[in-house]
């Protein structure tokens, strides 16, 4: 009897053993008895993140969550990780899915070569992946337009727009048809080199004037920075003072005599105006303009008999108008 109830409670403990291994791998495995530490991870949204589920880098499990709950409006994650995890502190984590029915799971990528290691406590950068419900209520978004899209192509729909398109082409039908033969005449004209425009595009000559045209405009292009070459030697020497230009622009004694002798003109000017001097009674005497003009109408009476009197009955005659 002691050795049966040994017996049975051996059986019982074995049994009690695999339970608990199956459990511990289906909690996560062996990282329940491995030795590890903390690091915390803040989301906006874990999806259907789990308790237990893996952490991963590069599809190797190197720990799993311990623990989520809700702070500050995030959701902060407790990732236990293996001791020989090497965590850089520019690592991300993200929460992924093995598929679309797949379990989710924690990834973590390498992070920076020669990057500090990350420590206990402390918290890893993180990354947000699109929400699975989300993309699936836009692919049936857009899979609804497409199906809306094409309804709007079928039946009387296609006729409607199609329609008036084709009536058009059966009332101008023979229009079209002419159309298009004037154009085929057309190209095929350029294309054997006839007309204005097939001439212009096969014929050499052509080619000969447009590169003689240049090389005449490179000459005269040529020419012009001659030109203006020498004009800035005009200027330099103006600049510079010399030739005459140069003189009268630069030379201080010829601006001065300049200036005096328009000085010396305004006051003979202003002597004339005044009635000063032999030229200002002649200029502003009336009884000079009277006196001429006398004398120009004697002349003229003189000149009347001219023709029918001698030399020197002509000299008699001037004589007595005159005096």
């Amino acid at each position: 009897m002691k050795n049966s109830l040994e017996t049975r409670l051996g059986i019982f403990v074995a049994l009690a053993v695999i339970t608990a291994v199956v459990i511990l791998e289906v909690l996560g495995g062996a990282h329940f008895l491995k030795r590890g530490y903390r690091v915390y991870a803040l989301f906006n949204n874990v999806q259907d993140l789990k308790v237990g589920d893996p952490v991963k880098m590069a599809g190797v499990q190197i720990g799993q969550v311990e623990k989520i709950r809700l702070t500050n409006n995030t959701v902060k994650v407790t990732l236990k990780l293996d001791r020989d995890a090497a965590v850089r502190t520019d690592s991300l984590a993200s929460v992924k899915f093995t598929g679309l029915m797949g379990q989710n799971y924690v990834a973590i990528d390498f992070g920076k070569p020669g990057s500090a290691t990350l420590e206990k406590d402390q918290f890893i950068n993180t990354t947000e992946q699109p929400d699975l419900s989300a993309l699936m209520s836009k692919l049936d978004n857009v899979a609804a337009g497409v199906e809306n899209l094409t309804k709007s192509f079928t039946g009387d729909k296609i006729d409607n727009l199609l329609g008036p398109f084709t009536d058009f082409l059966k009332q101008n039908g023979p229009n079209l048809t002419t159309t298009i033969s004037n154009i085929q005449s057309v190209s095929s004209q350029i294309r054997n080199g006839q007309g204005t425009v097939g001439k212009l595009i096969f014929e050499d000559s052509l080619y000969a004037n447009a590169q003689g045209a240049v090389t005449n405009l490179q000459d005269a292009t040529a020419e012009i920075k001659v030109t203006i070459a020498e004009a800035r030697k005009v200027v330099d020497d103006i600049n510079a003072g010399q030739g005459t230009i140069g003189k009268l622009v630069k030379d201080e004694k010829l601006y001065n005599e300049t200036t005096e002798t328009m000085t010396n003109l305004k006051e003979i000017l202003q002597k004339i105006n005044r009635g000063e001097g032999s030229i200002g009674p002649l200029v502003n005497d009336p009884s000079f303009y009277k006196n001429a003009k006398m004398s120009l109408q004697k002349i003229d009476k003189a000149t009347e008999g001219l023709e029918d009197q001698g030399p020197l009955s002509v000299i008699s005659i001037f004589a007595n108008k005159l005096f």
